[in-house]
Order: structure tokens, then C-alpha cells, then sequence
């Protein structure tokens, strides 16, 4: 008579927890890049660039660094919550 210890259930398939949270990193990554690049980049770097171009009476690098970089914040937290939303379901993990 053989008997089998008792298995331990997480670690019984660790494998799609490693790709989910995979998929989580690359997509905060990407979200971080376009945050930093939009908040940074278009409000400081480029700035003098930008303000060639104008939206209503104001220049652009103006524009980014008052207005359009929050707008992008907030487009960026709604694209994170959809994209989790499907990787949640694509990797049956429940809240």
C-alpha cells in the first residue's frame, strides 16, 4: 500500500501564474513608457519643438505640460483596467 503526501495547491500550476504576471509587466511597462514620455518628453524635452503648433491660442508643449499630459494619464488608467480585465479572464484569475 502506497501512500501519495498530500500535494500542495499552489503550486500546482505555477505555470500560468508566471505568464499572466509576464503579460502584467509588459503591459505596466508600455503604460510607464507612454506616461513618461508624454509627462516628460512633451512638457520638458520637446517642449520648444511643441510650441511651434498651436491648439485654440495656446502653444502645444504649453498644452501638454497643463492639460494634455493628465488627459493621458487618465486614458492610460482606463486602457490598464480593460487590458487586465481581459488578461484576468484569459488566465481565470477571480479577484
Amino acid at each position: 500500500m502506497s501512500s501519495t503526501p498530500p500535494r500542495d495547491p499552489s503550486s500546482a500550476r505555477p505555470e500560468p501564474k508566471v505568464a499572466y504576471w509576464r503579460q502584467n509587466l509588459i503591459v505596466i511597462g508600455i503604460l510607464l513608457f507612454i506616461w513618461a514620455f508624454v509627462s516628460f518628453g512633451c512638457s520638458v524635452l520637446w517642449i520648444e519643438w511643441l510650441n511651434q503648433y498651436k491648439i485654440g491660442n495656446l502653444p502645444l508643449g504649453f498644452w501638454f505640460a497643463q492639460q494634455g499630459s493628465m488627459y493621458v494619464f487618465l486614458i492610460l488608467i482606463l486602457v490598464y483596467a480593460l487590458v487586465m480585465d481581459y488578461l484576468d479572464r484569459k488566465h481565470d484569475v477571480k479577484e
